[in-house]
């Protein structure tokens, strides 16, 4: 009976996952979009959380759900609400064609998802499964990469983030009007 429980929940998330994407996509006022994508964030990160990853889904419900959010609203502000129909609809639909096309091709070599034996698998994996308790005194795998193995790339993420903030906080205030004498 749990598990059943515990699928019914998984479906549950999926659907309301998909109904999140669809929504962004479709919808046409650029505020309500940038809030269903919030939604959709926040839906992530309780998505990592059901897979175990605790760490993954603060770091989404921060950066997907707050930064993203915040990042989003600014632009909105400088830009409108409203999208602005494009004079020429077909090239963006050909060129999203060309790039969903590409991808596809792209994934047909990839090993099977999930498969223990592919290259990806075989190569350190295996490494930080079994020793990251005795190499860092995490119990978390996750964490354990993050903060120790990967902590030089974790700090280089953050950076990125507040480099990307200032930004948009530079481009923001840099908006002045001359007031009158």
């Amino acid at each position: 009976m749990e598990i059943l429980m515990s699928k019914m929940f998984d479906v549950g998330l999926l659907t309301l996952l998909m109904v999140a994407a669809l929504a962004a996509v479709l919808t046409r006022n650029l505020l309500t979009s940038t809030i269903i994508l919030s939604v959709y964030s926040l839906l992530m990160a309780s998505m990592y959380l059901v897979l175990g990853a605790p760490d993954v889904a603060m770091t989404e419900a921060a950066v997907g759900a707050g930064i993203s959010t915040f990042l989003l609203l600014a632009v909105l502000l400088l830009t409108g609400i409203e999208e602005k129909p494009s004079p020429h609809p077909i090239l963006p639909l050909f060129v999203i064609g060309i790039t969903a096309a590409g991808l596809i091709y792209a994934t047909l070599g990839m090993p099977a998802f999930g498969d223990a034996n592919s290259p990806a698998s075989q190569h350190v994996s295996p490494y930080f499964i079994t020793e990251s308790m005795n190499d860092i005194g995490i119990p978390n795998v996750v964490t354990s990469i993050l903060a120790s193995y990967r902590g030089f790339d974790t700090l280089g993420e953050v950076f990125v983030v507040f480099t990307a903030g200032i930004s948009v906080l530079m481009l923001l205030g840099g908006k002045k009007e001359k007031q009158p004498k």
